[in-house]
């Protein structure tokens, strides 16, 4: 069972429709944390501040401490998208200083304004794998954000876009990935990724 967590801070059905295209069967929308503990994998999707999502997931009683056992403790694969993959940072700098998970050192900042570039950063851009990862294949992808995620240990940057420099895309260590731009919204790169992740035994 694949446990899509609902805490009120993402775009649920979308992303469902996306897991269910890819081939998952038996997907759980839930803000159980004992249906996060009985899940073979996990996904975390996210819209909006950092701030306000934190708090949310962390106002379901019990479902941080469900996550850190299942994804931290027993390594259950894990995907975090879009604010989902923000919040495993240790922290975020959106309207206030925030905590995060704390699973991927690193901080969620703005994005620097650069000359003739907008932010948010919004629309296709290429994903390059910066390091291997079974998951990752360089294609395009669809963004939307305003913060991005100033990670600590390259090892754990996964991938980069470019908006005017470098911009992380994806992160992850051991059986976690986050990925900063929206699979649903990538039409067949996105639909293939979430095809690897039900199939990922890390």
């Amino acid at each position: 069972m694949l446990a899509l967590i609902d805490y009120g801070a993402g775009n649920l059905r979308s992303v469902e429709n996306a897991l269910r295209a890819a081939g998952a069967s038996d997907v759980e929308v839930t803000a159980n944390p004992d249906t996060v503990r009985k899940a073979d994998r996990i996904v975390l999707p996210g819209v909006g501040a950092f701030g306000a999502a934190m708090n949310a997931l962390a106002s379901l009683d019990g479902m941080v401490d469900a996550l850190n056992e299942r994804v931290v403790t027993e390594a259950a694969p894990f995907l975090g998208i879009c604010v989902g993959m923000q919040l495993m940072a240790n922290a975020g700098e959106e309207m206030g200083i925030y905590p995060g998970l704390g699973w991927i050192g690193g901080t969620v900042r703005l994005m620097p304004d650069r000359p003739g570039l907008k932010v948010p950063h919004m629309g296709w851009n290429d994903v390059t794998p910066t390091v291997g990862h079974p998951m990752l294949v360089p294609g395009e992808a669809y963004f939307l954000h305003s913060y991005a995620f100033d990670v600590d240990d390259p090892a754990e940057r996964l991938a980069e876009t470019d908006h005017g420099g470098p911009v992380t895309a994806a992160v992850g260590r051991a059986n976690m990935l986050g990925v900063q731009f929206h699979p649903e919204k990538s039409q067949a790169y996105g639909l293939a990724l979430l095809a690897r992740f039900l199939e990922w035994r890390p």
